[in-house]
């Protein structure tokens, strides 16, 4: 059985994603903005093992929602589920991109990262400068664009591990609404899957998922001096740099 850390696990698709591993017989930890969501989730999560608090729009947050974790031990698969679309933009960077990165450089490295992208991406534009020019600039498009492209960087850094991207679909929830239109039960399922599965489709790399089939994204995501550009940035605002790849693990993978 898997070992598996969900970031915004309250409702929605983070704590469906989490009861369906929980009743697989799954470890698994949630995360909750506040300790009055956290026991919200515990409670809608019973068989949960530990739940983590921390406000992912919050830089020591963060770091201190990374602490509770590596606290914790050793994950299998980290599923950055958390999100936010209706806020003013400095959270949607924050949440939806900075918080994904720092998470992924400080939390000891799994052997799966599951990032949660959205089709709108595909509208998203990389124009980094307005993080720190015009923050009122970015969408939620763009947020979303660019952790499928912090996925890519992971992907192409980090050989030992499956770093992969799931648009789960508009599907009924908070965040999509009651009139969405997908299948709720397809909106988690692509990233549990991937989270856990032993089926060769799941244990890739560099992919983007939507309904457990591999589907093309945005090209810019696959920019490699687009990739170096955001994980550069994160680390100017941060002062995290991202882990690299020592050439000796690199090397030898390629052995």
């Amino acid at each position: 059985m898997a070992r598996i850390l969900i970031t915004g696990s309250v409702d929605g698709l983070g704590q469906l994603s989490a009861k369906a591993l929980a009743d697989q017989g799954h470890q698994v930890v949630l995360h909750a903005r506040n300790a009055e969501r956290g026991r919200y989730a515990q409670h809608h999560v019973s068989r949960a093992e530990h739940v983590i608090i921390g406000d992912l729009s919050d830089i020591d947050d963060i770091t201190n929602v990374a602490d509770q974790a590596n606290a914790l031990g050793r994950f299998d698969a980290v599923i950055h589920n958390a999100g936010v679309y209706q806020a003013p933009p400095k959270d949607i960077w924050s949440v939806n991109t900075l918080a994904p990165y720092m998470l992924t450089c400080l939390i000891h490295k799994p052997k799966r990262l599951i990032y949660l992208s959205s089709s709108m991406h595909l509208q998203g534009r990389a124009n980094l400068e307005h993080v720190t020019t015009d923050m009122s600039r970015i969408s939620y498009s763009d947020s979303k664009l660019y952790v499928v492209m912090l996925c890519m960087a992971v992907a192409r850094h980090w050989l030992d591990v499956y770093a992969n991207a799931v648009d789960p679909g508009w599907v009924p929830t908070k965040m999509g609404g009651p009139g969405a239109p997908d299948d709720l039960q397809k909106g988690f399922e692509t990233q549990t899957w991937l989270a856990v599965s032993n089926d060769s489709r799941a244990k890739v790399s560099g992919r983007y998922f939507h309904h457990l089939t591999e589907r093309r994204f945005n090209p810019q995501a696959s920019d490699v001096m687009l990739q170096e550009r955001l994980l550069n940035l994160c680390r100017d605002i941060t002062g995290i740099p991202f882990p690299q790849e020592i050439q000796s693990e690199r090397s030898a993978k390629h052995d």
